[in-house]
C-alpha cells in the first residue's frame, strides 16, 4: 500500500534553517511587524496559531506578505479538520498540532498542506514514523528536556524533531546540539536582547 501521509517535504521547506518563528495571538498588525523582523534577522519560516478569527485573519495577512517576499507561512495549534480547510483558505503553507491525529495530518495533506504533528512519547514517534511522518514536533520540549531527544535518536534515527515549547535564545543551541533539527521560538523575536543570539545562531550553521 502507498503512503499518503509523507512529510519528507519539511526538509526542502525548512532548507537547512535551525529556527522557526511562532507568533501567537498577535492580530494582523503585529504579527506583520514581527514577522518582518523575522524575516529581516534570516529565520524564513514562520507560523501562526490559529484560535480565533483574529489569528485566522492574521494568518492570512502574513501569509500573503510571506507569498511577496518568498517567505513561507504556516498554521499551528491545527486540531481539527476545520482548522486545516481555515489554514488552507487562508494561504498556509504547512499546518502544525500539539498532538498526533492522523485525522488531521491526512486533511492537511489532501488540501496541500505539509503536516507537522505533536509527539512526547515513544508510543507516538513510533506511530508517527509507521504512518509515514518522519518531522515531528517535539512538544512541550522545556518539559520533555534535552535527554528525551537524545534517547529517541537510538531507537527512532529517522526523527526529524522540531522543538517547540519553552525555547529562546538561551536554550536554542542547547537543543540544536541535543539532535533537534529545526528549534521554534516566539517571544524572543520580541525581545531586542535576544535578537543578536538568534542571529548567532542562525550565523553559527553556515559558519564551516
Amino acid at each position: 500500500m502507498t503512503n499518503t501521509l509523507d512529510n519528507s517535504g519539511f526538509e526542502e521547506l525548512f532548507g537547512g534553517a535551525t529556527l522557526m518563528a511562532i507568533l501567537r495571538g498577535m492580530g494582523a498588525e503585529r504579527s506583520l511587524a514581527v514577522s518582518t523582523t523575522a524575516w529581516d534577522l534570516g529565520i524564513d519560516v514562520v507560523e501562526l496559531p490559529i484560535q480565533s478569527e483574529s489569528d485566522i485573519e492574521a494568518l492570512r495577512v502574513v501569509a500573503a506578505a510571506g507569498r511577496e517576499r518568498g517567505k513561507i507561512v504556516g498554521a499551528g495549534t491545527v486540531v481539527s479538520t476545520e482548522h486545516v480547510a481555515q489554514a488552507a483558505d487562508a494561504g498556509a503553507a504547512f499546518t502544525v498540532s500539539p498532538g498526533l491525529d492522523l485525522d488531521v495530518v491526512r486533511a492537511s495533506h489532501d488540501a496541500g498542506l505539509l503536516s507537522l504533528p505533536g509527539v512526547a512519547t515513544p508510543s507516538e514517534v513510533q506511530l508517527a514514523l509507521k504512518s509515514g511522518l518522519t518531522w515531528l514536533k517535539a512538544f512541550p520540549a522545556s518539559v520533555l528536556g534535552t535527554p528525551w531527544l537524545s534517547a529517541m535518536q537510538g531507537p527512532f534515527p529517522q526523527a526529524q524533531f522540531v522543538t517547540t515549547g519553552g525555547m529562546s535564545a538561551a536554550n536554542a543551541g542547547e537543543y540544536l546540539r541535543a539532535g533537534a533539527r529545526v528549534v521554534a521560538v516566539g517571544s524572543a523575536l520580541e525581545d531586542p536582547a535576544q535578537l543578536p543570539l538568534l542571529a548567532d545562531l542562525l550565523e553559527s550553521k553556515n559558519r564551516p
